[in-house]
């Protein structure tokens, strides 16, 4: 009964984040100029009224939103979930930090057009991932010491990226301080079929793997009694989270604190027993949608998406470091 009452709630709160999410696309696309109707018609071409506005400008800004929000949320709860930690978010532990700093090279030295810089930049934070993978494990997979590398290596290109727009020309800055807070503006149709396929295909891989990915939570004994293959598993989740992470990130720059609070807010929400992946997901999207709103309409000035859930992020960082040291834990 309770097991079923559960179920029920789980599935209230999933529908209840679809709307939001509709809720977020119907004020971003139509927002005060144009009424729903219209927006579908001219989705559907049976209206011209509007349609460039709609169609290259806020239909690929609304559909990157929610791309970018799955892949940052579904890889940051892959992550809080394997590691067991909750501070193991991809923007604090370094993975999307070679992308960031690729992408900002080519950007400030380079002066190559977004396309290039979001191949380079994919490429990039696989690299990455890979080399704090790699030097995390010496003779067995430790999630503390994945952590540290990880910060270490935040840390490390954190320093470059200052570095890189100390010694930039000024032109050239602001157009990397825009992509690096994490911005929306400028997304063409071109990107989307890529990251769209690589969106879809790495979810239905985790969600294939959840089993696995609980059990793991569990720990790696616990894993192995279950008849889960740990180190298989393990590796597709990360891998599948690392491309998530990396294409999201070439797309929109490193928005802040999504994939940090995604996964805690769709726990708290549905419930710490549930698989929280899609529900993650949604909350990655409902926070990206969000905050683009409030960024560009509800502020005296634009603001990119990632200063609003940067802002948001903050607090919940500070809070959580507070309760994890009451615990002992750090």
């Amino acid at each position: 009964m309770i097991k079923r009452r559960r179920k029920y709630i789980f599935i209230l709160c999933i529908l209840f984040a679809i709307t939001l999410v509709l809720a977020f696309c119907n004020l971003s696309i139509g927002e005060k100029n144009y009424s729903l109707d219209q927006v579908i018609k001219t989705i559907l071409g049976l209206s011209d009224e509007g349609s460039y506005i709609i169609a290259k400008l806020r239909l690929p800004r609304t559909i990157t939103a929610i791309l970018c929000g799955i892949a940052f949320g579904v890889a940051g709860n892959i992550f809080q979930t394997l590691l067991n930690n909750p501070l193991a978010s991809p923007d604090i532990i370094g993975v999307s930090s070679g992308s960031t700093a690729a992408a900002v090279y080519c950007i400030l030295f380079l002066n190559l057009n977004r396309n290039i810089v979001s191949i380079i930049s994919v490429f990039a934070g696989i690299l990455v991932a890979i080399l704090i993978y790699r030097i995390s494990y010496v003779g067995s997979f430790s999630t503390s010491r994945l952590v540290l590398v990880g910060i270490g290596f935040q840390a490390f290109f954190t320093a470059i990226v200052n570095w890189m727009v100390m010694k930039a020309a000024e032109y050239d800055v602001p157009t990397a301080m825009r992509w690096m807070t994490g911005n929306l503006n400028g997304i063409v149709t071109d990107s989307l079929p890529l990251l769209f396929i690589v969106v879809v295909v790495c979810l239905l891989s985790i969600i294939a793997l959840r089993h696995g990915m609980q059990s793991l939570a569990l720990g790696d004994q616990v894993a192995i009694i279950l008849g889960v293959r740990i180190n298989l598993v393990r590796t597709t989740l990360i891998i599948c989270s690392v491309l998530l992470i990396a294409f999201a990130t070439s797309i929109s720059g490193p928005i802040a604190s999504i994939a940090f609070l995604s996964g805690p807010i769709a726990a708290k929400i549905c419930g710490r027993n549930q698989s929280n992946i899609i529900s993650s997901g949604l909350v990655g999207a409902i926070l990206v949608l969000g905050g683009d709103f409030i960024g560009q309409n509800l502020l005296s000035t634009r603001y990119p998406v990632g200063v609003i859930t940067g802002i948001l992020g903050a607090p919940y960082l500070i809070y959580l470091l507070i309760s994890q040291n009451k615990k002992g834990n750090i």
